[in-house]
């Protein structure tokens, strides 16, 4: 089965939500993106770069980041497994949309990575609901990588494989309201 293209005028976002600036998770998002639309997203908005505009309502940056989020039609969000769930740099990033209805028309891609296979259901346990939520659509389960290997192991690959196409049909045809 061929991987649809995206349609004209689609643009890919990925958001990480890793403390630590250009991380393995911003990384691993990047290249899930990628193999996905065929090119390097359109926007990177790595979350820890917003600093603490976060912490307050009204940042522009942070309202730039959010709107830019909002407007795309395919955004992988990835974090690193903290406490079995996303990490709360994450959570306040995500808590800037204001509505329920945030990430509504957007194809979204739950992207996490942990050290071991004790947490591989994190994506779908509690970054899934949260992309949802906020309106979000997730046509194909989140993915778990091993922060060590995921460059390498083949696991992205396969990912995309299986449930690119189906994700690319949601971008091309998004749900009607």
């Amino acid at each position: 089965m061929s991987t649809p293209p995206l349609p004209a005028g689609s643009t890919v976002t990925v958001v990480a939500g890793n403390p630590k600036p250009g991380s393995r998770t911003l990384d691993a998002g990047v290249r899930l993106a990628q193999a996905l639309a065929g090119d390097p997203p359109d926007h990177v908005v790595d979350v820890v770069d917003l600093g603490p505009g976060l912490l307050g309502w009204g940042d522009p940056g942070v309202a730039a980041a959010v709107s830019t989020v909002a407007s795309s039609s395919l955004v992988v969000v990835a974090s690193p497994t903290f406490k079995a769930t996303y990490t709360g740099l994450l959570k306040v990033f995500l808590d800037q949309f204001e509505t329920a209805e945030g990430l509504r028309d957007v194809v979204c891609v739950p992207l996490m990575l942990g050290a071991g296979p004790a947490h591989a259901m994190a994506p779908e346990a509690s970054l899934r609901p949260l992309l949802a939520e906020l309106g979000g659509t997730c046509p194909a389960p989140g993915l778990y990588l091993r922060d060590t290997t995921y460059a390498d192991d083949g696991v992205l690959e396969a990912y995309v494989e299986r449930w690119g196409p189906a994700l690319l049909r949601a971008v091309a045809a998004p749900v009607p309201a």
